[in-house]
């Protein structure tokens, strides 16, 4: 766990994404929450030590991101499109991913159900907690309902999945062009910090390099357009492997990951 702040932690070792939480004076704000049961059950035991959870904040509608909701009280705020999603999951599918990635924490989802969000926002919310503002902006890329968590007084900002720090991107159900924009708008903020959703924690200066790999997976799949290939011939030709390693324990899906990627900039490349 990194301690960023007096106030501020991260997780970046989990498997899943990276969520983290704030200290306020009036007790934690989480942001995203533990994908792997034993995961979030350690996580509960180290924010006790902190104050009880009044908010979880659910950055985007994949279930790495809100799974953990499970484990933790709090009022659960996200983008309307993210309830959405988790309205939408099923239970019995998790407990089946459990029973295949984690077979000993199956015990530990019995008697689960999803918790969805009960405050929602379409472009921006802020929430006040003791001395802190937590800014939650709308910022689609990733996919289309992404947020980002800003905290002024910390200068930190959560980005989600918008930032995917030296690892491969998944692309699957990204907006490409919002996404390059949307990577302006945070190097506009005035953070020290990044918490990504994957990856190290690093600072506004990794930005550029992030909208260059998104541009790369434009160009890749444009030049494949361009030289006149069938979806199928640009599923087996065209990776950016090369640039990234996957992320750790995800090394057998690479292949599957890039042809994903490939498939969604196509499709939205025709579709424009």
């Amino acid at each position: 766990m990194h301690k960023i702040s007096d106030n501020v932690y991260a997780e970046t070792d989990f498997r899943g994404c990276n969520p983290g939480f704030v200290v306020t004076a009036e007790g934690v704000v989480m942001i995203d929450t533990p994908q792997m049961p034993q995961d979030a059950l350690l996580w509960r035991e180290e924010i006790a030590r902190h104050g009880p959870v009044l908010y979880i904040i659910n950055t985007e509608p994949h279930a790495d991101h809100y799974t953990g909701n499970y484990f933790f009280e709090g009022t659960v705020v996200a983008h309307e499109g993210t309830r959405e999603a988790i309205m939408a999951s099923s239970a019995e599918q998790l407990k089946e991913s459990i029973r295949l990635m984690d077979p000993e924490s199956l015990s530990l989802v019995k008697d689960y159900h999803y918790r969805p969000p009960t405050i929602t926002l379409s472009e921006r919310l802020t929430l006040y907690s003791g001395n802190h503002t937590f800014h939650l902006i709308h910022m689609p890329g990733h996919t289309a309902y992404q947020i980002a968590v800003f905290i002024p007084e910390e200068r930190v900002v959560f980005t989600a999945d918008n930032v995917f720090y030296k690892i491969q991107a998944f692309l699957h159900q990204a907006i490409p062009d919002q996404w390059i924009e949307s990577l302006k708008r945070l190097e506009e903020m005035e953070a020290d910090v990044l918490v990504p959703g994957h990856g190290d924690l690093c600072d506004r200066s990794y930005l550029p390099e992030m909208r260059d790999f998104i541009q790369a997976w434009i160009d890749a799949v444009t030049g494949a357009i361009d030289r006149g290939m069938s979806l199928e011939e640009a599923l087996e030709k065209v990776s950016l492997l090369d640039r990234y390693p996957v992320g750790a324990g995800m090394e057998a899906m690479a292949p599957m990951i890039q042809r994903m990627n490939v498939e969604r900039v196509y499709q939205w490349l025709k579709s424009r």
